[in-house]
């Protein structure tokens, strides 16, 4: 490592970082933890933290790409003549050892739970005898310097251990390092992060680093498909059952106590036993997910609007499947309790039962519960989305050239269990996987020439002509490795051969650095974090995870500036699957909702902002567009205007790094160049019964049945067209 009198170049936001953690030494601090974006230098920070501490160091990390990323990070500082070495032996024999967090949280399976199924004392009287070595041998190697990289990876099991283990540690320094803010911790994580290193050090944020040009800029896109032919007949089929039920339900006499006239009593004229009316603010405030679904339900025409309550834009469109089963839960408690009631209302129970299995839920004694969903299986795997890849990085080729470098993350490299009985026939068994994705993109003319490489934790995998280059890469690189390629029956071969996996991610990442793959498919566990490659610059999120850990480091993984293109600019596309044939055919658009929540980026205008409008001013959280050809378009066409994108960072302006709230009104958009208007669905609009529910006031008037049927099933068709949002 370098000398105090010769410390590696710094930014300004490191040595900022650096200094409090120094400061919180002289005040008799043992342990800290560092928040900085990824891409921002945290192994650089954590490196020269432990430099000036000048203690033997041990690294913990996520996953082996990220431990040889420590190691050979290590190398690049350490000056000509240091002869002090970083490895990854258990015995701690060199004076930096990198280590995964498996490594130690490794558990015994027959000392996991006592005989009564609860844990047996502290975590670390349950390690496997090889975990239990490692913490012998920390706790004799003397004062320690300890990083943990990526640290809100102790927020699962080995966070107590750790907790355990550095209690046992008293002269030990320790510093965690992280992308994740404080503030996106829940509190049981909050109150572990407090006990493992206190307050946080917070450095600049992934908007500020960008305008001082230490990150790319870069730009979210998006690319809507819709389910394939088969998987559309499936929805269609699963949505209609559900349009049904809704329909009986709606229907008058369909229970003792109908629906409509008991959302009136309940939500609309609300009396109080003392004769008044509950404020609609005290309502709203008690049950906010009731509450909407009963102003889009006034929306669609089909309760009167309570007094005191005022629509808002995401109470313009029709009810939601959520706001259904939302309704459905109120009033099967309260109006079909089991093993009571009429024999009419043990029938409306029993229909209800039946229907709504399919969007994914149960009634059960004590309410709806959500079970798997076969839709939103459908949706998040959708066989379009692979098709949807090849389309993006066909076009990023054709802008980009021999200098793309595109990353796509899946949840899986392959199935780990059959689909459900209902989708066989329907989705593929490895629908969504890692494997599935690289076969499309290797079998496709347009990117197969990309050489696209599929790298997990366990597998190396590529078209046989791409395994040719690769083989004769690595024997160049590391002669002597006996590396054979093997036919599999999908077409694709397999790498296989006596290497580690810290080599095995070492050989592809410079593979794929050097050009010999301008794809890399992998798993979000593996290449979604740490992992970094100054050459990517596009992303495909074809993840459902939506987690703010999750979503800022994926993205992370495209902002490292490239010395080889000074203008680099990334973009990072998710890939989302709606469908208008079910009443769910918008879940995995509320995911992609979810993924940008928080999340900043530079809108038309150049102004930073969280939310889905900063991908395209179309768009809203509360419904997907009505014109998904249209914004694909725009979109594609993003993809060669990467000057744009970078004008509107203004990189180099000055700027206030805070968040504040902020209104924006813009008037619905006119037919022009993003498109046609954006219709308002009208149905039939029916008033409700007046107050009153069976046994208490007056009667309520009867609404036709085939009134009805026909205004819910006009909601639910329109509800896959979204109003035009105002951003």
């Amino acid at each position: 490592m370098p000398t105090a009198a010769d410390p590696p170049t710094l930014r300004p936001y490191q040595r900022e970082a650096l200094e409090e953690v120094a400061a919180r030494w002289d005040a008799g601090h043992r342990r800290t933890w560092i928040v900085l974006p990824p891409g921002a230098g945290k192994t650089l920070v954590g490196l020269e933290a432990a430099r000036r501490l000048g203690r033997r160091t041990v690294v913990l990390v996520p996953n082996t790409a990220i431990q040889g990323q420590w190691i050979r990070a290590w190398d690049s500082l350490r000056p000509e003549g240091d002869d002090r070495t970083a490895g990854t032996d258990r015995d701690l024999s060199h004076h930096t050892t990198v280590l995964t967090y498996q490594t130690l949280a490794v558990f015994d399976p027959d000392a996991e739970t006592d005989e009564e199924g609860g844990g047996r004392g502290p975590v670390r009287d349950r390690l496997h005898p090889n975990g239990r070595a490692l913490v012998e041998a920390l706790h004799d190697a003397g004062p320690l310097t300890v990083l943990l990289d990526e640290c809100h990876h102790l927020l699962q099991v080995w966070g107590r251990l750790l907790a355990e283990v550095l209690d046992d540690l008293p002269d030990a320094r320790v510093v965690g390092l992280t992308g994740t803010p404080a503030t996106d911790l829940t509190a049981a994580e909050r109150a572990l992060v407090d006990r493992l290193f206190g307050a946080p050090v917070t450095g600049a944020s992934i908007p500020a680093l960008v305008r001082d040009g230490y990150l790319a800029p870069f730009a979210e896109l998006a690319y809507l498909t819709e389910p394939t032919p088969t998987e559309l007949a499936y929805l269609k089929d699963q949505g209609e059952r559900f349009s049904r039920m809704c329909g009986e339900l709606l229907t008058p006499g369909f229970a003792t106590t109908d629906l409509l006239p008991w959302i009136d009593a309940r939500f609309v004229h609300r009396d109080t036993a003392e004769g008044g009316r509950l404020p609609w603010s005290r309502v709203a405030a008690a049950e906010p997910a009731l509450s909407d679904a009963v102003l889009r339900l006034h929306h669609a025409g089909l309760c009167a609007l309570p007094e005191g309550a005022r629509p808002s834009e995401e109470h313009r469109r029709p009810p939601t499947a959520a706001d259904w089963i939302a309704l459905v839960d109120d009033y099967a408690k309260r109006c079909l309790p089991p093993d009571t009631g009429s024999e009419r209302d043990r029938e409306a129970r029993e229909r209800l039962r039946a229907a709504l299995p399919a969007i994914g839920h149960h009634l059960t004694r004590n309410g709806v519960r959500r079970g798997v969903s076969p839709v939103d299986r459908v949706l998040a795997r959708s066989d379009s989305k692979a098709h949807a890849t090849a389309e993006i990085l066909a076009a990023e080729h054709t802008a980009l050239g021999e200098r793309l470098r595109a990353l796509v993350l899946c949840d899986h490299e392959r199935a780990s269990s059959r689909p459900p009985a209902a989708l066989r026939g329907i989705l593929d068994a490895d629908a969504g996987s890692a494997r599935l994705q690289l076969a499309t993109l290797a079998g496709d003319p347009r990117t197969g020439p990309l050489d696209p490489v599929l790298l997990t934790g366990r597998t190396v995998a590529m078209a046989p002509g791409t395994a040719v280059l690769f083989l004769e890469h690595v024997r160049a690189e590391l002669p002597g490795t006996d590396l054979a390629a093997v036919d599999r029956p999908d077409g694709l071969c397999d790498i296989e051969g006596p290497w580690s996996p810290r080599v095995r991610v070492a050989a592809v990442t410079r593979f794929f650095e050097a050009g010999g793959s301008r794809a890399l498919v992998g798993t979000r566990a593996l290449l979604g974090e740490g992992w970094d490659v100054r050459g990517v610059n596009t992303v495909v999120d074809l993840t459902t995870a939506t987690t703010p850990t999750a979503v800022v480091q994926s993205r992370g993984r495209a902002l490292r500036l490239d010395p080889a293109w000074p203008d680099k600019t990334a973009h990072t596309w998710t890939v989302v699957c709606v469908s208008g044939d079910h009443p769910r055919g918008d879940a995995d658009w509320d995911r992609f909702v979810r993924k940008h929540q928080g999340y900043l980026g530079a809108d038309a205008d150049g102004e930073v902002m969280s939310g889905v409008a900063h991908i395209d001013p179309s768009l809203s959280p509360y419904a997907p567009p009505d014109d998904p050809d249209g914004l694909n378009r725009r979109m594609l066409a993003r993809v060669g205007r990467r000057d744009l994108t970078r004008g509107r960072w203004r990189v180099g302006e000055p700027y206030e790094d805070s968040l504040l709230p902020t209104l924006r009104v813009r008037r619905p958009h006119t037919a022009g160049p993003r498109g046609e208007d954006l219709a308002l669905p009208h149905p039939p609009r029916l008033l409700p019964a007046p107050r009153g529910v069976s046994g208490h006031g007056p009667p309520p008037r009867r609404i036709p049945a085939a009134a009805v049927v026909a205004a819910v099933l006009a909601v639910l068709l329109a509800a896959a067209a979204p109003l035009s949002p105002w951003t």
